[in-house]
């Protein structure tokens, strides 16, 4: 019988890491020990509820590109005594939001009550668990057995499993997660640039109605009322995974084209891990560069923005973009920025330049929040003005829905 995550996890906890913990946190040896498997467990819940979106899997494993998964892996030992610090404690920030979005203080409520610990404890256990699972899958990347489609078919077959370790109330606030599953993958062909260059927005409708005539068609021509609920069940269900699929390989591919994962450096010493060809990568290539002057035509669109669709509601997701974002313009002080909020030639005009700008400014707040003064940024909603696509096309339409950077400002005050 193959081992399970959670037993291969598990078997990466020595006693010194026990015992670690057990110090630092000043808990009793059997509340740290369960309190860490629900925490593992509920970081692999959240996971496996997005196990379907190949993008989010795909996001995940760049987390542990340039050897971050074997350097986490030989270092479990001081995370547990001390916490995570430097690029760890910046990894932990980025994953565990990504992986719970809102609900991470929720998670972390359940495992206090349930095992008698302080939140402060609870939060540090969850905060252990993230380094565990990115070891674990940093190892097996390293081995060559691990890819966004292997990743997936993991976490779906743990799933059923992870109800075991986890405090009553936990389980139902994962599954709350996965309700919203399926919205995370419609959108994340439509993130920054509503950008993916991917299957189209029909697809996925256009299979299940098209499965539900073909039922109808089986229906009218089999004898047996059993045999034709069967078989249109499985004929719908086939369809529906078929167009699934098709939206997580437009999204992997989408991914892939912003290239590897690179560590970039900034002025006051920090460094992002993010895709080559990312918008990080490059705006931060743009601020250095003292030749590249202000410029009302340079704009950087965003390519790893989710927000829910017709709506202005950024999704979990979004959150690793929006904080390396913040951690650029802290980085260089001087820098003013401009959003701009863009749709396609589609609908009402009055509509869509109205969530354009709701688009902006949801943007711009989220900066706010980690810590960038307001005063530095303005929010613009422009419609579907400034098209860089081709509107006749459902991908050029992809390409006009974004949302995108300008610098109006890069000179430090005299």
């Amino acid at each position: 019988m193959a081992t399970s995550i959670m037993d291969s996890i598990q078997g990466l906890i020595t006693p010194e890491i026990k015992q670690a913990l057990v110090s630092r946190l000043g808990e009793s040896p059997q509340a740290v020990q369960s309190g860490l498997g629900a925490a593992t467990a509920a970081t692999l819940g959240g996971l496996a509820s997005k196990a379907s979106d190949s993008g989010f899997l795909g996001q995940i494993l760049g987390l542990l590109g340039g050897g971050t998964g074997q350097s986490l892996l030989s270092n479990l030992s001081s995370i547990a005594a001390s916490g995570p610090s430097g690029s760890t404690a910046e990894l932990v920030d980025r994953f565990l939001p990504m992986v719970f979005g809102s609900k991470q203080s929720q998670v972390g409520n359940a495992i206090s009550q349930q095992y008698g610990l302080s939140s402060s404890s609870a939060l540090g256990l969850l905060k252990m668990a993230a380094p565990l699972v990115l070891a674990f899958f940093g190892k097996m990347q390293s081995a060559g057995s691990l890819n966004a489609s292997s990743l997936g078919s993991m976490l779906r077959a743990e799933m059923p499993s992870l109800g075991n370790y986890l405090p009553s109330g936990l389980a139902s606030s994962l599954t709350g997660l996965a309700s919203s599953t399926a919205n995370r993958a419609a959108t994340v062909v439509q993130s920054s640039a509503d950008a993916t260059r991917g299957t189209p927005r029909w697809l996925v409708p256009a299979a299940i109605v098209g499965a539900l005539v073909l039922a109808w068609l089986v229906i009218r021509s089999m004898n047996s009322p059993k045999e034709a609920v069967q078989t249109a069940a499985n004929v719908t269900t086939q369809a529906a995974s078929g167009a699934a699929n098709a939206v997580g390989n437009a999204a992997t591919a989408a991914w892939a084209a912003l290239g590897d994962m690179m560590r970039v450096k900034l002025p006051d010493g920090s460094d992002l891990n993010v895709p080559s060809r990312g918008v990080e990568a490059r705006l931060v290539s743009y601020l250095n560069d003292s030749t590249a002057p202000v410029s009302d035509t340079t704009w950087f669109d965003f390519d790893r923005l989710l927000f829910d669709t017709g709506r202005a509601t950024l999704q979990p997701a979004s959150q690793e973009q929006l904080t390396n974002i913040a951690a650029i313009l802290k980085a260089y002080p001087q820098v003013k920025i401009r959003l701009g909020g863009y749709t396609d030639n589609t609908g009402d005009p009055a509509t869509n330049l109205r969530l354009s700008q709701e688009r902006a400014d949801n943007v711009m707040q989220e900066l706010v929040k980690l810590g960038i003064d307001p005063a530095r940024m303005s929010a613009t909603g422009y419609g579907a003005e400034n098209p860089i696509a081709d509107n006749s096309t459902e991908e050029g339409r992809q390409k006009n829905r974004r949302i995108s950077l300008r610098v109006t400002d890069k000179q430090a005050a005299a």
